[in-house]
């Protein structure tokens, strides 16, 4: 990969991370590499291990570029897997075995439903408001891990993560967070202290709700080259386990995030106002917005059946799930028999997209009626 200059803006590095190395006649784009094997290479290395890429479920150099595009923005090293579930499946089977797991009372849904799987094998899950920060930190005394998500899909509640991952690691205890709403353009973990942080790269890493794809990040190898424990355990366990992405789809996650900063900024843009706009409308009760990002709730009169009539009614806001798309989408998150039931029946979560904001208005003040 090409090197970068030091000290690049975020809005840079999205376009200029994971690009091949600048040569004559070099491609400006990473091409798709569609191999299942790699020829042997002739020598083996000083430690007697082979040098080259070996086997397709090790490696390719398409997936090399994301990652190196993706570790550029965290401030780490990536690692693809073939969704967002698989990378978080991967993080929750490294974590160690001893001390309890302490996670947010209303993760999404599917990652709650795997920590209950976790805590159903026998290990103590302690479940916290994540926006209660003395709780959470009381809850990591004898603990082993903490798995966090901010804001918390779909309630958007917002964690202090310099506060409650410096006291994980003030104790010892191991720091996962799900950065998948917020993009590391807002919030890198890693810096904070996190080990290992996770995303759906099929939400905003990608833009366009064309692919299944998700990210592990860790921290990079040591001054003498020893690799992070973590991303070795990680590797190993995509190896092992087979939950690699197709390269294709790899590919076109690259080809997303190059317009990540603009898109992300055009829809926050479009969040930011659409969640005034709502605070003041008599049909809606509650607007959870933290005041950054593109991901927005609200809590609408009357019932569950009101709130899906206000979806069904929208024309331009697409009625679907996920998120992070440069659609918009709205949908009535208890709809689905997994969501926690701490999640109001009324709640409309709202993936807002780079549309043109009166528009955006418009359609939800008609469906709101």
């Amino acid at each position: 990969m090409t090197e970068r200059p030091p000290g690049l803006a975020p809005a840079t590095v999205v376009v200029a991370a994971g690009r091949p190395d600048r040569a004559p006649g070099a491609p400006v784009n990473v091409p798709i590499e569609l191999s299942s094997t790699y020829a042997a290479h002739p020598t083996l290395g000083a430690d007697g291990v082979a040098t080259n890429l070996g086997y397709g479920r090790a490696s390719n150099s398409t997936w090399e570029a994301f990652e190196a595009a993706v570790g550029a923005l965290e401030g780490g090293q990536a690692l693809c897997f073939a969704s967002g579930m698989a990378a978080i499946s991967a993080a929750l089977a490294v974590l160690p075995a001893d001390g309890a797991l302490v996670a947010p009372r209303t993760p999404y849904n599917t990652s709650g439903a795997l920590i209950g799987e976790v805590e159903a094998a026998g290990r103590e899950v302690r479940r916290v408001d994540v926006q209660d920060t003395a709780a959470v930190v009381a809850a990591l005394d004898g603990a082993g891990a903490i798995w966090l998500e901010s804001p918390t899909n779909p309630l958007m509640e917002v964690a202090d993560l310099p506060v409650i991952i410096a006291a994980a690691r003030e104790r010892g205890v191991v720091v996962v967070c799900d950065n998948t709403f917020a993009t590391p353009l807002l919030q890198q973990p890693l810096t904070l202290g996190a080990d290992i942080v996770v995303h759906s790269a099929t939400k905003y890493l990608s833009g366009h709700s064309d692919l299944l794809l998700g990210v592990t990040v860790t921290r990079v190898n040591t001054a003498d080259g020893t690799p992070d424990p973590w991303y070795a355990a990680l590797l190993a366990h995509r190896t092992r386990h087979g939950a690699i992405a197709g390269p294709v789809e790899v590919w076109l996650a690259l080809r997303g995030i190059r317009t990540l900063h603009v898109r992300l900024e055009r829809a926050g843009a479009n969040a930011a106002e659409l969640a005034r706009r709502l605070g003041e409308h008599p049909r809606v009760t509650r607007v959870r917005y933290p005041g950054w990002g593109a991901m927005l709730a609200i809590e609408v009169t009357g019932g569950a059946e009101d709130a899906e009539a206000v979806a069904a009614a929208c024309q331009v806001w697409l009625g679907a799930t996920s998120l992070g798309g440069v659609e918009s989408l709205i949908e009535r998150r208890r709809r689905y028999p997994g969501e926690s039931p701490l999640v109001p029946d009324t709640l409309l979560r709202l993936s807002v997209g780079i549309d043109d904001v009166e528009d955006l208005w418009r359609d939800l003040e008609q469906a709101l009626g």
